[in-house]
């Protein structure tokens, strides 16, 4: 059976490969063998493609059950150790013919065979067989059997079958492509499952001038062949970007459980009617339509090994030496959401074993900064290389290892950066400064209006934070200090941000040499809120006065406002203190009323009792001067709050 090698592999960042294969072949099957964890992205991607004029009539693949659970129905079943023996076993009552030494034949129905137990059980065990046409049965020892020619369709059928499966291995499935006779030029195309390939940059960077220079940007494509053979030769593609991909089980069988449904009488208890449906129709889905391509491609000629060797100390890596170190021959192409890295020269990978591919070579200004965020790194700002991605390519997220002036100066996480973007590359901590934070909130009032029955003030709610950086290098520094920008708030008497981002405004900040230099950074938002007027003091009104928030002519309004609430919360006052005195006459008669009833009406007790009369006459008078009181008092309200109706309209 025909086996077509991968011309082309397509890695991409999410645990997925494409690989192609294409051969001229000739025949009526390919076939393809795939690991079992494999099966269900293969069988939701598999393309074959007869581009010699043929066709592909079919694509089969062995059903997913244990070899044991695959056999259970087989008639043949072989040990490793003692396959002639129980092949016959598994003939028995099957039509043969048995080729036995001297060319001598016998044909008919298998009986049996008699296995004895020593040391050559070939030469001792006999087997039966009844002879064709006859009723003779006869015996011949196993050891003159040259060969066994199966005479039923059946017991042939599923010796091979047995063969078969036993060919197929546990973690393994065969796929077969049957194609019409003839050659074929096929071309097959799969999803797999694959290890992400990764990218590793170096930055070797040459200074110009203080804080700029010049940097040559190399990156490697790393991948892993884990399949089973070898790939020599074949084209390269490593896909930056985020595919939706998913698992799908096509591959192990799924009946669905039905219900029940039991017989019934068929007898309609009255004429059924449906409403007529809507029609619709369906639409096809909109076509892809690829994003124009980008290329970019270097050669540059390496220096003599010996020659760079020659003097270490006084020649340092340098941008060439690193440029010319490894043919990079890439070019960019933008897949819409995701961006293709070609590579241009034939890739060879042994079986287990993994690749560093060049795919990037661009040489770049970058500016020398330092950055400080202290939600990343407290106390201290981090030296920075700065670069626009001038590469013409789609640079994936990587470690990178900055090299400076020939020597090792730090490492940094190279960010995913679309062509002309910002690369940002902060690879070493500045010792030589330091950086302390403060900060605090405050409300502070705006402004205030006063309408009807509520003060509506206007309040700036205040968040600050102060930084204080100290240098200590000696030599006087820079720093770009990130703040985080908050929702809804504005800054006010804060120095222009130099540079924003997303989430971020940086300031920059001067300082001298071993100086100490501060940032104060202030936002604020308005906040509306209200107060009931009745609510307010004198004391507070006066403060309003003098911080200007009221001039006053509306002072004066509103002190006459509140002089009216204040007479109108005395009389109520008022009205309170009376009943709570009423309610104490009330008390106290009926506890006079509760004495005189055991009391007699001659002698003492009669005395008494004329007394307690007096003083249930004497409240009774309270009572009804209070209610009288209390009359005048509501009145009296009644107009203060009219003329407060008026003075609030």
């Amino acid at each position: 059976m025909t086996e077509i090698p991968i011309t082309h592999l397509t890695l991409y960042k999410h645990g997925v490969a494409y690989f192609q294969r294409q051969a001229e072949v000739s025949g009526e099957q390919v076939e393809l063998t795939f690991r079992v964890e494999e099966m269900n992205d293969v069988l939701k991607s598999l393309t074959a493609i007869d581009q010699g004029g043929g066709r592909v009539l079919s694509i089969n693949y062995a059903t997913p059950q244990s070899r044991e659970e695959r056999l259970a129905g087989s008639s043949v079943r072989l040990e490793d150790d003692r396959s002639l023996q129980d092949l016959v076993v598994s003939l028995r009552g099957r039509p043969v013919r048995l080729v036995l030494d001297q060319a001598e034949t016998i044909e008919g129905r298998l009986v049996g065979i008699d296995e004895v137990p020593d040391r050559q059980p070939l030469d001792t065990s006999l087997v039966s067989i009844l002879i064709a046409n006859t009723e003779r049965v006869e015996t011949v020892a196993l050891g003159r059997l040259r060969g066994v020619e199966i005479l039923d369709e059946r017991a042939a059928g599923d010796l091979r079958f047995f063969l078969d499966t036993a060919l197929t291995q546990e973690n393994y499935r065969r796929v077969v492509v049957h194609l019409t006779p003839g050659d074929h030029d096929l071309a097959v195309g799969y999803v797999a499952p694959a290890p992400t390939w990764r990218v590793s940059y170096r930055l070797v960077a040459e200074k110009e001038d203080t804080d700029r220079g010049r940097a040559l940007l190399l990156g490697w494509g790393i991948f892993d062949n884990r399949l089973e053979e070898d790939l020599e030769g074949i084209s390269l593609s490593l896909v930056a970007g985020m595919p939706i991909s998913f698992l799908y089980d096509l591959y192990t069988p799924f009946t669905p459980e039905r219900p029940v449904v039991k017989e019934e009488a068929r007898v309609a208890a009255a004429p059924v009617e449906f409403a007529e449906a809507d029609q619709f129709a369906g639409a096809e889905p909109p076509g892809m339509t690829l994003g124009a391509g980008v290329s970019m491609a270097r050669m540059m000629k390496a220096p003599s090994p010996a020659a760079a060797m020659a003097e270490p100390r006084k020649r340092a890596m340098r941008r060439e030496d690193v440029a010319g170190a490894a043919l990079v021959s890439t070019s960019g192409e933008s897949l819409g959401e995701l961006f293709q890295y070609v590579i241009g020269t034939p890739v060879t990978v042994g079986r287990g074993h993994s690749a560093m591919v060049p795919i990037v070579s661009a040489d770049l200004k970058y500016r020398k900064d330092l950055l400080y965020n202290g939600a990343k790194m407290p106390t201290h700002p981090v030296a920075t290389l700065r670069l626009e991605n001038e590469s013409g390519l789609t640079l994936e997220r990587g470690p990178v290892t900055v090299i400076e002036e020939g020597e090792y100066v730090g490492e940094a996480v190279l960010p995913f950066t679309m062509e002309g973007g910002e690369i940002v590359v902060p690879y070493a901590v500045e010792l030589g400064a330091r950086i302390g934070e403060d900060s605090g909130s405050r409300r502070e009032t705006r402004g205030l209006i006063v309408e009807k029955a509520y003060f509506h003030f206007e309040d700036w709610d205040i968040r600050w934070r102060e930084y204080r950086v100290t240098d200590r290098t000696g030599k006087g520094l820079t720093v770009l200090i990130e703040h985080p920008r908050t929702v809804h708030y504005s800054l006010f008497d804060t120095p222009e941000a130099k540079e924003r981002t997303d989430e971020h405004m940086r300031f920059e900040v001067d300082v001298p040499a071993r100086g100490e230099a501060a940032l104060l950074v202030q936002e604020r938002r308005l906040v509306r809120r209200r107060e009931a007027l009745r609510d307010q003091s004198f004391q507070g009104l006066q403060r309003y006065l003098q911080e200007g928030l009221l001039d006053r002519a509306a002072y004066d309004r509103v002190a006459e406002i509140l002089g009216l609430i204040g007479r109108i919360t005395e009389n109520e006052n008022k009205i309170a203190e009376a009943d709570k005195e009423r309610d104490k006459i009330y008390k106290a008669q009926q506890q006079i009323q509760g004495n005189m009833g055991a009391l007699g009406a001659t002698g003492k007790e009669g005395a008494l009792r004329a007394r307690y009369v007096a003083e249930l006459e004497t409240g009774q008078d309270r009572l009804q001067a209070l209610a009288a009181e209390e009359a005048e008092v509501k009145k009296a309200i009644e107009r203060l709050q009219g003329q407060l109706e008026d003075k609030l309209k």
